[in-house]
């Protein structure tokens, strides 16, 4: 691809980033994903080559990247095997609290964060309160020193894996005003990962529920104050959104060039079946349903370096991009018809990730009521 960016730098951060996921990941995604598990080494590798950190500053032990940059790394990851590229921008979400809200002593662990030895997982999401997160149900109470947490999450990717857990909690009155943020190490007595979800794809990054059972997390571990931590929540999920978008991106244009490469060898008739109008025009609107989903996610990421708002840009190109993969890569396993059912091609495998995309970090039923909100002023 012929990429704008915005430094040299940044060209050889994207060649960095092809040479990784070339050398280190794609002969090993099958096996992961057949077998389920979860590559923690892998992503020590890819914080120990910096990519865990891309967009906080190097004060802090990040890379100070534009996230016009980090989003085009996800894409380039998400390409070769989404559940890293996943996981890589869900632990950038999980950075965001300590970051942006955290006192001097919890920001003390930010080396260790945006390096990747510590792991991070973003614990939002409950049973009864998806989409409705205002409506959240668990509870933390006040004793002593610490907070005594009691409540379920649910759908917490890395959860069992990681290191720390940002655990949003109800510490006063109902809505969205009586929620904080607390910031709890994975040894938390009472703190319970279940079993992971079996899941239609992306098997290597399987989510489970967290109970919380009488945890006691310190006071101390609040992160910024008390009952203000709704809005550090969707500040997040605004810049986590670009995250999903990129991962969206790079997993469909795999399938664009793999249907490509596919159509051009494959005969029928006795020529290629990329030279049939059926085949050609369909490769066509697939390349450019890609190329407009990349437009929308790096004006989105551009417009939030410049510190300008963006949170509607980034649900527009959340929503746009992760239908676009749906639509991509249904028409890859289309390209390659009986070829594409069958697991011997990847085709197969992104058409079932790509489904989850429409799904994290807000459905994209959530992104269009965001958004006719913001034109309608309701």
């Amino acid at each position: 691809m012929d990429r704008l960016l915005p430094t040299p730098e940044a060209h050889d951060l994207l060649d960095l980033t092809t040479e990784i996921a070339t050398r280190e990941l794609a002969d090993k995604v099958d096996d992961f994903e057949a077998r389920g598990e979860f590559p923690r080494d892998i992503l020590r590798t890819l914080g120990r080559s910096g990519l865990l950190g891309l967009p906080y500053p190097e004060a802090d032990g990040g890379a100070a990247q534009p996230y016009e940059v980090y989003v085009q790394v996800l894409e380039i990851l998400a390409g070769t095997w989404l559940g890293i590229a996943e996981a890589v921008s869900v632990h950038t979400l999980s950075c965001f609290p300590v970051a942006s809200y955290g006192t001097e002593q919890q920001r003390a662990k930010l080396p260790d964060m945006l390096g990747g030895e510590l792991l991070g997982a973003y614990a939002l999401s409950e049973p009864q309160g998806g989409s409705d997160a205002a409506a959240l149900a668990t509870r933390a109470v006040a004793d002593g020193d610490d907070y005594v947490v009691t409540g379920t999450k649910a759908w917490i990717t890395h959860a069992g894996r990681a290191d720390f857990y940002n655990i949003f909690c109800r510490t006063g009155g109902p809505g969205a005003r009586g929620i904080s943020c607390l910031l709890a190490d994975a040894d938390t007595a009472g703190l319970q990962p279940q079993a992971p979800e079996k899941l239609m794809g992306l098997r290597s990054s399987a989510p489970a529920q967290i109970v919380l059972d009488n945890a006691r997390i310190p006071r101390d571990r609040l992160v910024g104050t008390e009952n203000e931590g709704f809005g550090i929540a969707m500040k997040a999920l605004d810049a986590g959104r670009l995250g999903i978008a990129a991962c969206a991106v790079g997993l469909a244009q795999a399938a664009v060039d793999y249907a490509t490469a596919y159509a051009r060898e494959r005969e029928q008739f006795g020529k290629p079946i990329g030279s049939f109008q059926g085949i050609g025009f369909m490769l066509a609107d697939m390349a450019t349903q890609v190329s407009a989903a990349r437009a929308l996610l790096l004006n989105a990421a551009r417009l939030k370096d410049a510190g300008r708002p963006f949170s509607i840009e980034a649900a527009k190109a959340k929503l746009f991009a992760t239908d676009a993969a749906m639509r991509v890569t249904t028409d890859a396993v289309q390209v390659l018809g009986g070829a594409g059912y069958v697991a011997d091609h990847p085709v197969e495998r992104w058409f079932r990730e790509a489904k989850v995309l429409q799904i994290v970090e807000g459905t994209n039923q959530i992104q269009r009521l965001v958004i006719a909100r913001s034109m309608t002023g309701s």
